[in-house]
């Protein structure tokens, strides 16, 4: 599919407030003056960042690739390099990334990156067509920056719905002063899986689109998926597999270590419609960080991940063989990997351990550790981001307009560099909403966690908070890959 990809346009739109004074508004009916993606605002603004002087450069080729799913399970997609999911990247903070993009996928597919979570310069988004044009098929393209915050990221595309493909990979920023100990480190991708096996996202995606009213249940849409933890319905989409590291439960990926080892665990929701309970059997685990930035630490038996975010923890390991369990939210499914320290036969695919209805911890309940927490400051401009639609109609939208990819700078949400901007998400919905800023982290409420992507539950309101420090023209939109596509972002644009 060569359209756009409506989910990476998001929702950014904010007003302009006055003065002195805070404004709510959703856009005007002059467009302002607006920050160019590669403009002299972006280019100062990115000599501010320290940098080390080293440069990694890497290819990434995009390309139709047929994988080992596991279990004798196989499917034809697309990936990076051929792999799933693809190689994890790591850097150093300050360093730069110099990553060749070569679009060898069939059909005449373009294609783009987006490096999900790092506040880089906004010519190197990766978000069509706000930031760049996609890659045509058989042309390169370079994203050339400077990742200056330690973290656990990811990357993929934001052209249609190529996210629910095999086109992702972990991208870790190590931190040259990591503060925290452990003995080893175990990247945990989850991903709910269709292409190759009941059809292509592509597929999925057209059938949802043609709504629920008076329509025969098809292939993909999923009914009564609920979740109380999500408020209700839980996902739109029937996924026949749920993988951790790109293997199905009956063939798991598997971490060999030691009993006693301190192991830190880097977990990734790469998913399109999935959110998982993630639980380690017969431990509990001590949340450090989400989506790179660290947190009081919390000590826990599951955590609820929503497509977008990640989330780092802890744990002292067992001697035995535990299944790593990713519980699909409301979809009686789940993705399995095994950690095995010593001797004992593996558990069923099927397991279900105790932990994952013990304490459950969610984004709403962390509070950002004292070193990231934003300084108290006046708010400058508030803006009210409506999330609408439904799957009747499969209408999804912000503030009652799908996004216009033929023109995402029509009715931007508008902000001014150096202001402290709330946004305030209300979720009319019978449904929820990962919603992801792109180029920035907000705060969740006045001492919440530091986030990129925030579950918005149903009929609730999410307020968060962020300093406009990088300028340009960034996507709001909601990390479902499908209500993205059918219209649920916006622009967050600079003035100039």
């Amino acid at each position: 599919m060569n359209s756009m990809n409506r989910r990476s346009a998001l929702l950014a739109g904010l007003g302009v407030a006055g003065a002195g004074a805070l404004a709510a508004c959703s856009g005007s009916s002059s467009t302002p003056a607006l920050i160019s993606p590669s403009g002299p605002a972006v280019t100062a603004a990115d000599k501010k960042r320290t940098k080390t002087g080293r440069t990694h450069a890497l290819t990434l080729t995009a390309a139709q690739a047929m994988v080992d799913l596991g279990a004798g399970i196989t499917a034809r997609t697309w990936t990076f390099s051929g792999r799933l999911p693809g190689k994890a990247v790591r850097v150093s903070t300050g360093d730069t990334l110099a990553a060749t993009l070569s679009n060898q996928l069939p059909n005449q597919a373009t294609t783009s990156i987006h490096w999900h979570g790092i506040a880089l310069r906004n010519d190197m988004d990766g978000a069509p067509p706000a930031t760049q044009s996609a890659v045509r098929a058989g042309r390169n393209f370079t994203y050339r920056f400077t990742a200056d915050a330690p973290g656990t990221y990811f990357f993929h595309p934001h052209v249609g719905v190529q996210l629910d493909r095999g086109l992702y990979a972990p991208l870790i920023v190590e931190d040259p002063r990591e503060p925290l100990s452990y003995d080893e480190e175990w990247v945990v991708v989850l991903d709910d899986w269709l292409d190759g096996v009941t059809g292509t996202p592509d597929e999925a995606f057209a059938e949802l689109r043609q709504g629920m009213g008076g329509m025969h249940m098809g292939e993909f849409m999923l009914m009564g998926a609920r979740s109380p933890l999500l408020g209700g319905d839980a996902g739109d989409v029937r996924y026949p597999h749920h993988l951790i590291n790109g293997r199905v439960p009956a063939d798991p990926d598997v971490l060999r270590t030691k009993p006693g080892k301190r192991v830190r665990l880097r977990l990734i929701n790469a998913g399109g419609d999935t959110a998982y309970r993630v639980a380690l059997g017969g431990h509990r685990l001590t949340l450090t960080h989400t989506d790179g930035f660290p947190i009081r630490h919390q000590q826990v038996d599951a955590v609820l991940i929503g497509m977008g975010e990640r989330y780092d923890a802890l744990v002292t390991l067992d001697d035995g063989v535990f299944p790593l369990v990713a519980l699909a939210e409301g979809k009686n499914a789940t993705g399995m990997a095994l950690v095995r320290t010593g001797s004992g036969g593996p558990p069923k695919p099927t397991t279900r351990p105790k932990e994952l209805d013990g304490k459950i911890m969610t984004a709403s309940e962390l509070r950002a550790a004292d070193d990231v927490r934003l300084t108290p400051k006046r708010t400058d401009q508030v803006h009210r981001i409506e999330l609408t639609g439904g799957m009747m109609t499969y209408n999804w939208a912000v503030n009652g307009k799908r996004f216009d990819m033929n023109n995402p700078a029509a009715d931007p949400i508008t902000v001014e560099e150096g202001r402290r901007v709330r946004l305030d998400f209300v979720n009319g919905t019978t449904m929820w909403h990962p919603m992801h800023l792109h180029g920035h982290t907000y705060q969740l409420g006045s001492g919440g966690p530091r986030k990129d992507t925030a579950i918005v539950l149903p009929r609730r309101t999410l307020s968060v908070f962020f300093d406009a420090d990088n300028p340009g023209q960034w996507m709001l939109h909601c990390h479902n890959a499908y209500h993205g596509e059918a219209g649920m972002m916006a622009l967050v644009a600079y003035q100039s």
